[in-house]
C-alpha cells in the first residue's frame, strides 16, 4: 500500500440498522424512524445523476450509512475492474459512510457479472489472490475494507483448510476488517455439516466491525439464502452466541425480497435490540 493505514482496530459501534430499500424510501423521508443507521447497496447508486441518488441524498442527510458492495469480486484473479473502484471512492466522497464492505467471493469472469455470490477454493492459491486484491482496494479506497463471508452450496477439492482458517487468515494477512453473516454461517454449516460455533470461535474478535441477520428458505436437506423469510430461531440462537464472543457489534437485518412494511422489520430489530441487551458483555458491564 502506498500509505500505510492506523493499527487495525473496529470503530464503536453504531447501533442497529437495516438495508435500505426501495421500497421503504418514503417512510424514512416521512419521519425519523427507530433505526440507528442504514446500509445502502453500492451499486444501486453508482450511475452519476437521477432519482435515486436525490433520495439517497436526502435519507443520508437524516441517518448515518454504510456502503455494502455485491460485485467486487475480490477472488477474481484478475483482481477488481479498477473502474468500478473508481466509481466506488466517487460514491464513498458524497456519502461518507462509516464504513464500505463487500463480499469474500467472485461475480463474474471476462467482464461479465454473473450476479451471484460464488464461494472460492479455500487454498493457499486462493488466499494469495484475495490478499493481494484486498490491499489494492483498501489502497485505492484509502480504508480498510469489511469483507463478507457468503453462504455455500458446494465445497472445492481444492481446498485446504475450513472456511473459518481461510476467513481469519484473510483478515490477517490483508489486514482488513469483518462484516460477519450470521445466516450464511448458519446456511453453510447446514449444508456441509460443520459446527457453526467452531466458525465463530476461529473469528478474530478484534475484526469484526458489523454482524448482518436475515432469514433464509429451508428445503429440507439444505437450506437456500434467500433473504425473503424472517431471522429463523437458529440465527438468533447464532447471534446470542457471537454477542457473547465480540461484545457490542453494530448489526442489521437484510431483506431483499418479500419485502415487509417498515415497522414489521422495526419490530425484528427491536428482537435484535432486545437480545444484545440481556447477553453482550458491554451492555452487562453498564448494568453493573
Amino acid at each position: 500500500m502506498t500509505a500505510a493505514l492506523p493499527t487495525a482496530s473496529t470503530s464503536p459501534s453504531p447501533g442497529f440498522g437495516l438495508g435500505l430499500r426501495t421500497a421503504h424510501y418514503a417512510a424514512f423521508l416521512d419521519a425519523q424512524q427507530p433505526v440507528d443507521w442504514l446500509e445502502i447497496i453500492a451499486e444501486n447508486y453508482l450511475v452519476p445523476g437521477g432519482k435515486p441518488l436525490r433520495m439517497l441524498d436526502d435519507i443520508r442527510a437524516r441517518y448515518p450509512m454504510v456502503m455494502h458492495g455485491v460485485s467486487m469480486s475480490i477472488g477474481l484473479v484478475a483482481g477488481p475492474d479498477p473502474e468500478h473502484l473508481k466509481a466506488l471512492a466517487a460514491l464513498a466522497r458524497r456519502v461518507r459512510p462509516l464504513w464500505i464492505s463487500d463480499h469474500l467471493c467472485w461475480t463474474g469472469v471476462h467482464g461479465r457479472q454473473i450476479h451471484d455470490l460464488l464461494p472460492l477454493p479455500y487454498s493457499e492459491e486462493a488466499l494469495k489472490v484475495v490478499v493481494r486484491n484486498l490491499r489494492q482496494v483498501q489502497d485505492t479506497l484509502g480504508q480498510r475494507l469489511l469483507i463478507e463471508n457468503v453462504s455455500s452450496y458446494l465445497e472445492f477439492r481444492a481446498s485446504s483448510m475450513s472456511e473459518w482458517e481461510f476467513v481469519n487468515r484473510v483478515c490477517e494477512e490483508a489486514d482488513c476488517l469483518l462484516l460477519l453473516d450470521l445466516n450464511n454461517i448458519h446456511v453453510s454449516s447446514v449444508n456441509h455439516g460443520f459446527d457453526a460455533l467452531d466458525y465463530l470461535a476461529a473469528m478474530p474478535a478484534h475484526r469484526v466491525q458489523q454482524i448482518h441477520l436475515a432469514g433464509h428458505t429451508d428445503h429440507g436437506d439444505h437450506l437456500i439464502d434467500t433473504h425473503d423469510h424472517p431471522v429463523a430461531e437458529p440465527v438468533w440462537a447464532l447471534y446470542r452466541a457471537a454477542l457473547k464472543r465480540f461484545g457490542n457489534v453494530a448489526t442489521m437485518i437484510e431483506r431483499d425480497d418479500r419485502i415487509p412494511p417498515l415497522p414489521e422489520l422495526v419490530a425484528e430489530l427491536d428482537t435484535a435490540r432486545a437480545i444484545a441487551a440481556k447477553v453482550s458483555p458491554l451492555a452487562d458491564r453498564e448494568a453493573a
